[in-house]
Formats: structure tokens, C-alpha cells, sequence
């Protein structure tokens, strides 16, 4: 603190930053970068442990073997549902009360802003069946809850089977201290979202749906079980919830060690644990399926049915059996044991989950990066932003003045003017892009031979390219031309706005935070009237977040090991957009206003200054 107070060695200090501004400002991007890429390496990063002392033990005998039982209920539950046409309602509600359950039933409906084409729906009606046990040693003030979605087809008759028998099995025994709910969903997020909704008297969607009749304690744990197939070769645990929000990590730790304790292997982002983390192949390996989880938490999808009961601080994860080309095979009895071990071990918890971290990127399930270790990563490349900042306003505060010393009043109304007009007219683009879409549907179906979700993807891509010929053109509504201060103060005005808003993102979606800091601080860092104009600009629009998201999709598709070609990359972008849309009407997902009212404004100020006149 002395050494900031003291007014000497502070403009010593502002000097030297001044002085080597853009070298430091690379060189923190550059280790920033290194240090991202070192959160993979395993001398860098911390292995898994269980914090919560509930549930440290994994010595308790599991005894279910009614996995054949599972198999035949899967059976005649499809064969139910075909006959039904849909979900079997008054078959489950039987099933459930002959195994001892409270059973009630949810009914829902909605109408989609448009049609979701990647599952064919736009009017969604549909029932939630669920069943409580109550708890016989306990004064049922908390529950845990047990979900398995009615699928279309045959896609997840098995995980029903075999929550069925679990509800069998969990009501012959006496020892549960916590209601337990089990759950059968129509139509997926929409009919959780019903249901938590009518759970928690709340209605942030405006979905229609009757009142829940039969109520349980406060939820504490949740799990979403998707089996397609009798014979599992690995299960799949999916962490990644609406926003990018995260369950506590012993939740993973939990589904691990039962994983082992029941020689069943177990994967994250469909990618095996490896333990040859020293050679190049392993530490490729984790890199992948860090970044793999990195994209997918930076889109605030969420990618489980367990994703939506993390708004509701329910310490939630999906549970999805594999059926691969690998000759290890595991039971529905080893299925059903993991399940019924995990909730044993949530029936002991005294209060909820909060001992171990909630902010974590895995590169695999046995190693954990924590929140203090790649935030220095992300603080390094956004620390540019303010540095940068730092330079312009020694630049503008060395200004020439007037002859009596004092700043020509005059001049100060017009630099003004010419500063807020390209805030004022990016901003109200962003809004026109946010807000435009939706509206417009029926008059672009009405004048062009689209869909209405063409339509709305289409008016995001006008509505973007417009915007880009909108704020070069400024200069008209003002005054005269800009002036050589105009874009500097211009440009720390943005540059302090962007380092806010990155800082802010960062802390609530890491991952989100992280990308659009790659691509945009580096153009904020170094834009300025006086570049060449064609590549410049050429360089800002392929770093623009139009196409960042293009990237990304086609980076998770890479990662994944599915590549693609530039014509099915496009395709899928255009649904991304589509599908971003939808989780922000139907669910709440933040992605896409921060998108459209934040960061593209705040990158078309950018594209201003380069065009500033």
C-alpha cells in the first residue's frame, strides 16, 4: 500500500505500464493461454475426494437383484405405450399403487414461440406421474427424487422398468429417513419444468399446468436415470444445467466410487478415465474432455433432465447408460445396485450438499480443476482490458488545454454527442436483435416461402448483418466529424464496460466468461481508427460472436469425434440458434440476451471505432 500511495513511485509504476503497455498486454494473454492449457496437466490440478463425512464410506451391503424383474416391467411399459399411443397414464398410476405408493398425476400444456423442429412439437400437452414413499423414520420434512422421462419410441422404457422395481424394492425397506419421489416425465425439460414449477408455486414460464396435490418434503438430491437398452457397457454421468450451472462435486464423487465399488465403468463426456496422464496421448485426453465440458456448459443448455432442479438448489446429475461396441457388459442388477447405494448414501445426509466445490471443470472424473486455479487463467487474458483502459487515460489526460488552462467548453458538448450515439444506437440494435425474431415471425412466413423457425433464424441473421452497417455511419448524426479523442474516449469507455461484463460472465459461467474473452479482448486490446480497414475488419468479423458460436459448434462436434463438413457445421449452427431461443422462452436460460443485448452491442462499438471518422 505504500508503495500506491506514495505519488512518486505511483507515476513510476503508471509510467512503466504506459510505457510497455502492449508487450505486457501480450504477454499476460500469451501466459494466460499457458496456464488454461496447464489445467489438464496432472501435477497442476487436484485429484477427487469426498468432503461431505455422510458420505464417505462405501462399506454398506447393497442387495438388489431384481434386475430380470426391471427387464419384463420395461417390456410391458412399451408395450403400454404403443398401445396408448404416448405415455400410459393410467398404467403407471396402477403400477405405482400396487408397489405401495402414494401416486399423483400433473397435467401441462404449452405452446412454443415456434415450432421446435429438432423434436417436432410447437402446441405440448402432456402428464407427469408421480409416486412418494414416505419416509417411516422420519418427520418427512426433506425428500430425495428418482426421474425417468416416457421417451419417444423405446429410447428409455428401461430406465422406467427399473425405477418401478426400485420404488418395489426402496418400499420394502425401513431404514429411509427422507421421502423419496419417483418421477415419470412427458415430454423431457418441458415436463420437469412443469413439475418443479407446480412443486415450488412458482410459474417463471407461463406454462399452463394443473396444481401438484401431493407434496413431499424439500427436495434435497436429484437423479435422472436414461437407460436405452438392457445391457449397459459404461454409464455416462452429465453434470451440465441450465446456465452452466454445476451440482456439488460429491455428487460426481458419490456416482465414482460406487462406479468402482461395482466393476462398472464409468465415463464423463463419453470419454473413458485414463491413467496415463504422463504421456502426450493421456494429457490430450483430459484436454478434450475439459474443453468437451467447457463447450457445453458455455452454451446454458441443459444437457439432462436434471438440469432445471439446479435453479431450485437441488443438488442434481443424469445418469446415462451406454450401450457401445466395448465387450465389458454390466447388468440392470449392478444398475440398480449404484442406485440404490447412492441413495442410501443421500438418505444419511444431515443437511445439504455443500462442503466441496460447485465450481470445478473435470478433466476426468478422478482429477478436478477448482475455481481459484482457472480463474488466474482467466484473469491473466482479461487483465488486457484494464491495462489498455490505464494507457488511454493517461493518453487523454495529458490533452492539450486552452490558453487559460482550462478545457474548451465548447468542444466538450460535440465529444460528448459523438460518444453516446454509437453506445445508444449499438445498444438499441441488440435490443431490435433480441426482441425482433420472435415478433416477426408470422409476417416473414407470411412474405417468404419459410417455416417459422426459419423465419426466426433468418431475422437473427438479418437483424445481425444489418447492425454491422448501422454504427460505422454515426458520424452523420452528429456534427461534424469525429475527433481524434472521440474514439479514445470511446474505446475506454467500451474497454471498461467489456471488462465488467466478461468479469461478471466469468463468475457465473466460466466457461461462456472464458470463450468470448479468447476473441473479443484481443480486439478491444488493439482496434484504433488507424488500421487498414479490409483486413482489420475482416479480422473482427471472424472473431465476432457470430462467429465464435460457428467455431464452437464445430470444436464440440471435433471434440467429440463426430467431424463434420462446412455444410452440416452451418446447418447445426442455424439450430443452435433456434435452440437458444427456445431455452430462454421456455426455460430462463440467460445465453441468449446476454448474447444479443451485451456483447454484440459492445463488439459493434468496437466495429465503430475501426470505421470512426
Amino acid at each position: 500500500m505504500g508503495l500506491l500511495s506514495d505519488p512518486t513511485r505511483r507515476k513510476s509504476i503508471v509510467r512503466v505500464l504506459t510505457r510497455l503497455n502492449a508487450p505486457i498486454c501480450l504477454l499476460c494473454y500469451m501466459v494466460g493461454m499457458a496456464c488454461f492449457m496447464g489445467l489438464a496437466f496432472e501435477p497442476f490440478i487436484l485429484r477427487t475426494y469426498m468432503s461431505e463425512n455422510a458420505m464417505g464410506s462405501t462399506m454398506v451391503e447393497e442387495r438388489f437383484q431384481a434386475g430380470e424383474r426391471a427387464i419384463a416391467t420395461a417390456r410391458e411399459f412399451g408395450v403400454e405405450k404403443e398401445e396408448a399411443g404416448g405415455m400410459p397414464v393410467n398404467w403407471l398410476v396402477k403400477a405405482m399403487r400396487d408397489r405401495g405408493l402414494e401416486v399423483y398425476t400433473q397435467t401441462f400444456s404449452h405452446t412454443l414461440p415456434f415450432p421446435d423442429e429438432n423434436k417436432e412439437r410447437f402446441m405440448v400437452k402432456g402428464t407427469n406421474v408421480y409416486g412418494i414413499l414416505r419416509a417411516p423414520r422420519a418427520p418427512r420434512a426433506e425428500a430425495l427424487i428418482l426421474t425417468a422421462q416416457c421417451g419417444l419410441e423405446d429410447d428409455n422404457n428401461q430406465a422406467v422398468g427399473l425405477l418401478l422395481v426400485l420404488a418395489q424394492y426402496f418400499r420394502s425397506q425401513v431404514y429411509w429417513a427422507k421421502d423419496i419421489i419417483f418421477l415419470v416425465n412427458e415430454h423431457d425439460l418441458i415436463g420437469i419444468q412443469a413439475w418443479l414449477e407446480g412443486y415450488h408455486h412458482t410459474n417463471i414460464s407461463g406454462m399452463n399446468w394443473s396444481p401438484i396435490q401431493g407434496r413431499a418434503g424439500s427436495l434435497q438430491a436429484a437423479l435422472s436415470l436414461e437407460l436405452s437398452s438392457n445391457v449397459v457397457t459404461s454409464l455416462d454421468i452429465v453434470l451440465e444445467g441450465l446456465n452452466g450451472q454445476l451440482p456439488n462435486l460429491d455428487l460426481m464423487n458419490l456416482f465414482y466410487a460406487f462406479c468402482h465399488k461395482f466393476d462398472v465403468l464409468c465415463t464423463i463426456q463419453g470419454k473413458l478415465q485414463r491413467n496415463d496422464w504422463e504421456s502426450l496421448s493421456g494429457y490430450t485426453h483430459a484436454v478434450q474432455t475439459m474443453m468437451l465440458m467447457m463447450v457445453k456448459q458455455a452454451s446454458g443448455h441443459p444437457w439432462g433432465d436434471h438440469g432445471l432442479f439446479l435453479r431450485y438448489n437441488v443438488e442434481a446429475a443424469t445418469i446415462k447408460g451406454i450401450n457401445s461396441y466395448r465387450q465389458y457388459k454390466s447388468s440392470v442388477n449392478s444398475v440398480g445396485r449404484l442406485l440404490e447405494a447412492m441413495y442410501r448414501k443421500l438418505n444419511n445426509l444431515l443437511e445439504r450438499l455443500h462442503q466441496a466445490y460447485f465450481f470445478y471443470l473435470l478433466p476426468s472424473l478422478s482429477h478436478f480443476v477448482p475455481i481459484s486455479y482457472y480463474m488466474t487463467a482467466f484473469g491473466l487474458i482479461a487483465i488486457s482490458l484494464p491495462l489498455r483502459a490505464l494507457d488511454l487515460w493517461v493518453e487523454l489526460s495529458v490533452s492539450p488545454a486552452t490558453e487559460d488552462g482550462v478545457a474548451n467548453v465548447e468542444q466538450s458538448s460535440p465529444l460528448v454527442l459523438s460518444v453516446l450515439t454509437p453506445l445508444v444506437i449499438s445498444h438499441l440494435t441488440g435490443v431490435a436483435l433480441y426482441t425482433l425474431p420472435v415478433r416477426f415471425q408470422e409476417m416473414a412466413v407470411e412474405h417468404f416461402p419459410v417455416s417459422e423457425t426459419e423465419a426466426v433464424v433468418l431475422t437473427v441473421i438479418a437483424v445481425y448483418t444489418a447492425g454491422m452497417a448501422l454504427p460505422h455511419n454515426t458520424h452523420r448524426f452528429v456534427s461534424g466529424e469525429g475527433t481524434e479523442q472521440g474514439w479514445r474516449v470511446l474505446k475506454l469507455v467500451t474497454m471498461l464496460y467489456l471488462a465488467v461484463l466478461l468479469g461478471c460472465t466469468a463468475l457465473l459461467n466460466f466457461s461462456l466468461g472464458f470463450i468470448l474473452a479468447l476473441t473479443l479482448v484481443p480486439v478491444a486490446a488493439s482496434i484504433t481508427p488507424h488500421m487498414p480497414k479490409f483486413p482489420t475488419a475482416l479480422v473482427m468479423v471472424v472473431l465476432s460472436p457470430a462467429c465464435t458460436l460457428l467455431f464452437s459448434v464445430f470444436a464440440f462436434y471435433e471434440l467429440q469425434e463426430m467431424p463434420m463438413g462446412f455444410q452440416d457445421c452451418w446447418l447445426q449452427f442455424l439450430s443452435v440458434i433456434s435452440q437458444g431461443i427456445l431455452d430462454h422462452t421456455l426455460y430462463g436460460s440467460m445465453v441468449f440476451p446476454l448474447l444479443t443485448l451485451m456483447v454484440y452491442p459492445c463488439w459493434l462499438v468496437l466495429w465503430n471505432i475501426l470505421f470512426w471518422k
